[in-house]
């Protein structure tokens, strides 16, 4: 795709994002942010007994990359297993996004992923703990 391509692809998962929205029986929910810019996302995740991403939704606020990386990453990892998503990484972004948009914003084009891939750490710990028969963390005064 040429700039112009990625820019218009952008452009659509921001203004019709794919997925946005609060998913109430989540199997994990993890927010992240960039404290310096402002954009916010939370991400929602069902995982199946086969540890592939079932469903996968979205939620936050801020500017046009981060929130469209929000909508892309939710189209591709609905059915994805933990360890493929685990494995995604900047070239990913860079072949979805556009090389120029992600150079010239990286923190704000990888925000999703960084998010999604910490709650596929959480979704693994709490589950490690269960296992063990130890209580799930209580992360209710976390501050992202």
């Amino acid at each position: 795709m040429d700039r112009q391509a990625y820019i218009d692809h952008l452009l659509d998962h921001f203004q019709h994002p794919r997925s946005k929205h609060r998913m109430e029986d989540a199997d994990i929910q993890l927010g992240g942010g960039n404290p310096g810019c402002g954009d916010l996302i939370t991400i929602y995740l069902k995982v199946g007994d086969d540890d592939r991403i079932t469903d996968i939704s979205f939620e936050g606020e801020g500017c046009t990359i981060s929130q469209a990386g929000g909508s892309i990453l939710a189209e591709m990892a609905k059915g994805m297993s933990l360890d493929e998503v685990k494995e995604l990484g900047l070239p990913t972004m860079r072949e979805e996004m556009g090389e120029d948009i992600v150079k010239s914003r990286v923190r704000c084009a990888t925000l999703a992923l960084g998010t999604l891939q910490a709650a596929v750490d959480q979704f693994r710990s709490d589950r490690e703990r269960a296992r063990a028969g130890l209580p799930p963390v209580d992360r209710s005064s976390f501050q992202v």
